[in-house]
């Protein structure tokens, strides 16, 4: 059983409740003063707490990936880095393959059942950013009667510094969107996952840096050309959506405001309206305040022409402090723009609280868009 797996934690947290019963129900034979009894209370009390630590451990590290398997855990992971030359994903240049994995669902090791996760390195023509992405393939991807099938595709961004990873295996965006598709609740489509951070360690917050990382230009032109020359996938923009929690769902909203004619949908989970102004960032605007004011998506709402496409927020009555920008932007936007939103009773800026929104999402974006 790997480090990681549901199976761990569940083992753990059965062991740390069976150790505390047992320390409990053993502690009035161990009450002696005899050195037996003194070591007995010892040993019990070191193991039910040795038992709470390892079932916390677990839990943090399942939620954070801080560590992959038992032998990076420990340190046993000494294996270097090998480069091995691939063909690009469909004979794409732009979007070269570097491996695959089994979706974590029944029947994951058949793409023709659980779809497939795809490891891909993209070079942005225009941007000159190169990054790695995921790409999960729906099942219908790889069944016959599919073959000459587009699909459509979303891009999934984290939020600062995040990682993919955690797309995957903490939020579980396409675990869900099979699930969804197996729910007739919403189509089968293409998911490109990555995080904001394509030019690490700045927080460029998707935009165009003057003399610097030219995120927005990667995201909008770079990042759509690549994929859909490597899979089938369609250019118009009814063919792609946007979707990411906290800084991914700023660019989401952003660049789907910017590029409607990239990008039918955004959706952002717990959103911010404006770009983040601090040491990560670093001077984003290179004294422009026009850059600036564009990057302000409450001010562009009252400034610029309302984008003809369908834009989905998410906050939360109780733990989020989007509540207030959220429904001035809904208050702000006029057509063609279509706004739609989620509004929990509570949640936090967390992982829980998406894990709460990410069906509901995934639904409404799936109506957004075409094959």
């Amino acid at each position: 059983m790997g480090l990681t797996s549901t199976k761990v934690l569940v083992l753990a947290v059965v062991v740390a409740v069976l150790l505390f019963a047992a320390t409990i129900w053993l502690w009035p034979r161990l009450s002696g003063r005899t050195w037996r009894s003194v070591l007995g209370r010892i040993g019990m009390l070191l193991a039910t707490q040795l038992a709470l630590f390892a079932a916390i451990g677990l839990a943090a590290n399942k939620s954070f990936l801080f560590y992959g398997s038992w032998a990076d855990l420990f340190g046993q992971e000494d294996q270097m880095g090998v480069v091995v030359d691939h063909a690009g994903a469909g004979g794409s240049k732009e979007a070269q393959l570097i491996g695959t994995q089994a979706l974590d669902v029944p029947g994951g090791n058949k793409p023709a059942v659980g779809g497939q996760i795809q490891e891909v390195r993209i070079e942005g023509r225009d941007s000159k950013i190169v990054s790695p992405a995921f790409v999960y393939l729906p099942p219908e991807y790889f069944q016959p009667e599919f073959k000459q099938k587009r699909f459509p595709a979303t891009v999934v961004l984290t939020g600062y510094p995040g990682i993919a990873m955690n797309l995957i295996k903490g939020l579980r965006y396409p675990q869900t969107a099979l699930m969804q598709a197996r729910a007739g609740k919403a189509q089968p489509m293409i998911m490109v996952l990555m995080r904001p951070t394509v030019a690490p360690p700045r927080d460029t917050e998707c935009v165009d840096i003057p003399r610097g990382p030219q995120t927005e230009t990667f995201f909008a032109k770079d990042l759509p050309r690549a994929v859909s020359s490597a899979y089938r996938v369609g250019t118009k923009p009814q063919n792609w959506g946007f979707m990411g929690n906290s800084t991914g769902g700023y660019c989401a909203i952003k660049i789907a405001m910017a590029h409607p004619d990239k990008f039918a949908a955004g959706a952002g989970l717990s959103p911010y309206y404006k770009a983040a102004d601090d040491p990560t960032t670093g001077d984003l605007f290179g004294g422009d305040e026009n850059l600036k004011k564009r990057a302000n998506l409450l001010w562009a709402l009252d400034n610029l022409p309302a984008p003809k496409t369908s834009l989905l927020l998410t906050t939360s009555k109780k733990g989020e402090d989007n509540k207030k920008p959220t429904a001035e932007f809904i208050r702000k936007a006029k057509p063609p723009t279509k706004v739609s939103s989620i509004t929990l009773d509570s949640g936090g800026h967390n992982f829980n609280t998406w894990k709460r929104e990410i069906p509901a999402v995934i639904e409404w974006m799936s109506k957004k868009l075409t094959a």
